[in-house]
């Protein structure tokens, strides 16, 4: 079969068959593919539209909204209760710094000690329990803004820094602890 067209412009009719039997593969292949991605979104929507109309699926909707708002209204709530209580723990002890030491040098085992508790405002007071072979005496000293307006002992002014700059004892109590 011999077309003057293709002789003229000197197309070989091989070449368009060649040429048409790969865009036919490649159509099919497309189709293939947009026939799967069909049947997926179809039974994605079968899945989410199973038991409902129109109807219930908007009241469905309106259902979650509604739960959002509720839920949107409870963490405002939230937020305001946490503020408020953060106000509300400035002024609760929150630091604390104890030293222990030998007060009279005869009696030994460190068991006089001074006790810092401030609180976020820095607030607060030092106590400090010495032992003698005669008795414990207890001194309470006040602290306001991390200053104390009586003169304080060198291992109370050490509680009160420990306390101030809230420094991790754990490992010095536990040690303190097991030594007792």
């Amino acid at each position: 079969m011999e077309s003057k067209i293709l002789n003229a412009l000197g197309i070989d009719p091989a070449f368009i068959f060649i040429f048409m039997l790969i865009l036919f593969i490649v159509l099919f292949i497309l189709y293939v593919n947009v026939t799967m991605k069909y049947n997926r979104l179809k039974s994605s929507y079968a899945s989410f539209m199973r038991g409902k109309d129109g109807k219930t699926l908007e009241e469905g909707f309106k259902d979650k909204f509604a739960e959002i708002d509720t839920i949107l209204k409870v963490t405002k709530q939230n937020r305001q209760d946490i503020r408020e209580i953060n106000k509300k723990m400035e002024g609760d002890y929150q630091k604390l710094g104890i030293i222990k030491y030998d007060a009279f040098n005869e009696m030994g085992g460190k068991l006089s000690f001074a006790l810092a508790m401030l609180d976020g405002n820095n607030n607060g007071w030092v106590i400090n329990a010495m032992h003698s072979r005669e008795g414990c005496y207890t001194y309470i000293k006040e602290i306001v803004k991390g200053e104390s307006y009586v003169e304080l002992a060198e291992e109370e002014a050490e509680a009160l820094d420990r306390a101030i700059f809230s420094e991790s004892y754990d490992k010095e109590i536990k040690d303190i602890i097991d030594k007792d």
